[in-house]
C-alpha cells in the first residue's frame, strides 16, 4: 500500500493536534498562567510541581494522548498492515509532527513543553516495546532520584538502542527513536545545567500543591 498525495498532508493535522497547549489550558482553568510559575514550562512536570499530583497526571495523560490516539487510529484504520517503507515514513512523519507541535506550539509563541509525554504516546502507537523499556527505566529513575529531568534523559538516551534491539533492520524506526531521543535531550539542556549546578528541583509524590522552587 502506498499513501496517496492527500495523506501526505496529515502531518499538518498532527502538528496542530500536538500544538494544543494542554498544560497551559489546565492552568488557565484554575485561574493561573503556568508559564509564570515553577520552571515556566507548560509540561506535565511543571503542572505537577505547581498544581499538585492529580493535575500533573491529568496533564501527562492529555499530552500522551496527543501523541498516541490520532496516530494509533491512523495506524489501525488506514494502514492495518504496514507493507511498505512509504507507509512507515508517513506514520513516522506524523509522529514527529505531533512532538514538534507540542514543543513549539504556535499558540504560545512557538514555546511549548519538552515533548516527553507526547513522545511516549507516539512510541506507544508505533513502537510499544521501545516505550515499555523507556517507561520502565523512567519509573525506576524517578523513584531513585525523584528528579524527572534525570529520568526523562535516561529514557531518551535508551530509545535508539531499544529500537535497534526490537526493530532491527527498520532504519526508519531507528531514525525516529534517535531523533525523538535527541530532541528530548536537547529540550532538557537547561535542566542539565541546573543538574550540574545542583539546583534542579525534585518532585514530590503527594497530591497537594507543592511550594514554588
Amino acid at each position: 500500500m502506498t499513501p496517496n498525495a492527500l495523506q501526505w498532508l496529515w502531518p499538518v493535522f498532527f502538528y496542530l493536534v500536538g500544538s494544543i497547549p494542554t498544560g497551559y489550558l489546565i492552568g488557565k482553568s484554575r485561574g493561573l498562567d503556568i508559564r509564570q510559575h515553577g520552571s515556566g514550562n507548560i509540561g506535565a512536570t511543571n503542572v505537577w510541581r505547581v498544581m499538585g499530583r492529580n493535575w500533573g497526571l491529568f496533564a501527562f495523560t492529555s499530552d500522551f494522548l496527543k501523541g498516541f490516539l490520532p496516530l494509533y487510529l491512523v495506524r489501525t484504520l488506514s494502514f492495518p498492515v504496514i507493507d511498505s517503507w512509504t507507509v512507515t515514513l508517513l506514520l513516522v512523519t506524523c509522529g514527529i509532527a505531533a512532538i514538534l507541535g507540542h514543543n513549539y506550539t504556535p499558540w504560545l509563541g512557538f514555546k511549548g513543553g519538552k515533548g516527553i509525554a507526547t513522545s511516549a504516546g507516539m512510541l506507544g502507537a508505533l513502537m510499544p516495546w521501545v516505550l515499555a523499556v523507556a517507561l520502565s527505566l523512567w519509573i525506576i529513575a524517578v523513584l531513585i532520584t525523584r528528579t524527572v529531568s534525570i529520568a526523562s534523559i535516561v529514557a531518551a538516551v535508551v530509545l535508539a538502542p531499544a529500537a535497534a534491539w526490537f526493530y532491527w533492520g527498520n532504519w526508519i524506526y531507528l531514525g525516529l527513536a534517535a531523533l525523538a531521543g535527541g530532541l528530548a535531550v536537547w529540550r532538557h539542556r537547561a535542566n542539565i545545567q541546573r543538574l550540574r549546578a545542583g539546583t534542579e528541583s525534585r518532585i514530590e509524590f503527594s497530591s497537594r500543591k507543592t511550594s514554588q522552587p
